[in-house]
């Protein structure tokens, strides 16, 4: 089993790449496309702001490489900025087109609470499986946003509350996209980096 984690220019490759170490998994780095359509599976890192990140993925042709991947049935993960790209569009500064592959906008918050949105928040598991089986209960996992998803697709699998209960995971067939970073989670997040592993 061999994870390529996709560079971009704009992912926390670092932490990533550890937490995939710690729990034995053999992974790599790379913006080869031919590289990456080498990989079982894919993970697909962000930080920082939705129109730069697709820009440079259009840029590198990675877009392409994640839909024909994701199409010939190769599990994709998005973490965070990531997570987002993988959606229809983003209200970042200005409206922007993402990667489509799963229905669903990124809206900025609209609370009175502190934004960006970050640390520490309860997930409420809305479906169990597959990357949140085995967990317990009354779990916290950790958060850096300002965006948020919207959808009324039957995708959803997570949310948590902040000022209201937002979207925070989804998954469809072999997508999943989580807004928390599962590498900076903890044992809880390691356990559902495992679950990825193990589908």
């Amino acid at each position: 089993m061999k994870v390529g984690i996709i560079d971009y220019g704009m992912g926390n490759l670092g932490s990533i790449s550890n937490a995939l170490s710690y729990i034995g998994v053999d992974w790599f780095i790379s913006s080869d496309i031919q590289e990456l359509e080498e990989a079982d599976k894919l993970i697909l890192p962000g930080v920082g702001a939705f129109k730069d990140a697709i820009n440079l993925i259009k840029e590198k042709n990675i877009d392409e490489l994640i839909h024909y991947s994701v199409n010939k049935g190769k599990s994709l993960l998005g973490i965070c900025l990531g997570m987002q790209l993988l959606f229809d569009s983003s209200s970042e500064y200005g409206y922007h087109k993402g990667l489509g592959i799963l229905q669903g906008d990124i809206v900025k918050f609209d609370t009175d609470l502190k934004i960006p949105h970050m640390g520490w928040n309860k997930l409420n598991i809305v479906k169990k499986e597959p990357l949140f089986e085995n967990l317990p209960n009354d779990i916290h996992v950790y958060f850096v946003h300002s965006y948020h998803l919207e959808t009324n697709e039957d995708i959803i699998c997570a949310t948590t509350n902040y000022g209201k209960e937002i979207q925070i995971a989804a998954q469809k067939d072999n997508v999943f996209a989580l807004q928390f970073h599962p590498e900076k989670s903890g044992v809880i997040g390691l356990r559902i980096l495992k679950n990825f592993i193990s589908i």
